[in-house]
């Protein structure tokens, strides 16, 4: 495993990082969970990502007892805040209270005295930004949290959000949001902002929910007991790629992860670290052996002409737009 600083932190963070959207509390069982963390565990993995709305809570209660032998120091557990977690309205959102409350959820199921990094899971409209950061604030001086971070927010609200936290004395320093081959959105302004404002970005779905391993054909139906198929594993978010121009040109990217050496999967997960803003790439997993494969992709290297036959082979179907309205079931 290799490491890279956080943004412009002192934190680093190993460059593959597991995380248990849609996986733990849902998809898997929890024997075969508590072996994903393991593999991850034995492949050098220290950072874990989580979220307080996964499975209802039960995804950080699930992580809490596969990390809960683990020496604390050498972990970097991370989870977030924002999306309901309760029928009130109170329940949701980047409300002081909600914060308050949900941090202390939070702790309580992962089996830990803080967090390395809380997260807002999204921008919250509703709820003035000064209220939202002088919570968390709180958090941190706590000692509840170490770090502060967002996800999914724009270039415009990180750069309204970081002059607060810097008034406030807590360290924001990273974004997680969805980016891969196929889903650029980030490229033309989040990450000239980020990098500006000493921000990293913690990117998940860089296989694009398991299109680019190339399991998905043109042609055919997906695969029993694949993610395409399952409602409950992000079947609504991962649609927009499961079409047959998508699925043919990503075929084309088969022979150039033989020429590096890679499966597709290492391939789609090595391309995203190329970037030098990104800090970390979720991977999630339903058997240790998915873990064991992405793994790979660490500290390999892509030449410039490699680079551009990937982008020849995918321009045409590169999301380089603001992201749509989500669903439920595409929150990670």
């Amino acid at each position: 495993m290799e490491f890279r600083h956080l943004g412009r932190s002192g934190l680093m963070v190993s460059e593959i990082s597991y995380g248990n959207w849609i996986t733990h509390g849902s998809q898997v069982e929890e024997d075969a969970a508590f072996a994903c963390v393991r593999a991850a565990l034995d492949a050098g993995i220290t950072t874990f990502d989580t979220a307080d709305g996964y499975a209802g809570g039960r995804a950080e209660d699930v992580l809490g007892r596969a990390l809960q032998n683990e020496r604390r120091e050498s972990l970097e557990i991370f989870t977030k805040v924002y999306w309901p977690t309760g029928p009130s309205r109170n329940n949701r959102g980047l409300s002081r209270k909600h914060i308050m409350e949900s941090i202390n959820g939070s702790l309580r199921r992962l089996r830990t005295d803080y967090v390395d990094l809380y997260q807002a899971h999204r921008y919250d409209n509703s709820t003035p930004l000064e209220e939202t950061m002088e919570a968390f604030a709180d958090v941190v001086h706590s000692g509840k949290a170490h770090y502060i971070g967002v996800s999914e927010w724009t270039a415009a609200q990180l750069r309204a959000a970081y002059p607060l936290a810097r008034e406030l004395h807590i360290p924001l320093i990273s974004n997680q949001p969805q980016y891969s081959l196929l889903w650029r959105v980030i490229e033309a302004e989040v990450v000239p902002a980020s990098e500006e404002l000493g921000i990293g970005q913690i990117v998940w779905s860089p296989m694009a929910q398991g299109v680019l391993s190339g399991k998905y054909l043109p042609g055919q139906p997906p695969p029993a007991g694949s993610r395409a198929t399952d409602e409950k594993s992000g079947k609504g978010f991962i649609s927009r790629f499961m079409n047959d121009d998508v699925l043919t040109r990503v075929q084309q990217l088969k022979p150039l992860a033989e020429q590096a050496g890679l499966s597709m999967a290492q391939l789609a997960v090595a391309w995203v670290l190329q970037n030098p803003n990104v800090s970390s790439a979720i991977i999630g997993a339903s058997r240790p052996e998915q873990v064991h494969d992405n793994v790979k992709a660490v500290g390999v290297k892509l030449d410039a002409d490699l680079l551009k036959a990937i982008d020849d082979a995918v321009e045409p179907i590169v999301e380089r737009n603001p992201a749509k309205t989500e669903s439920p079931a595409q929150r990670p």
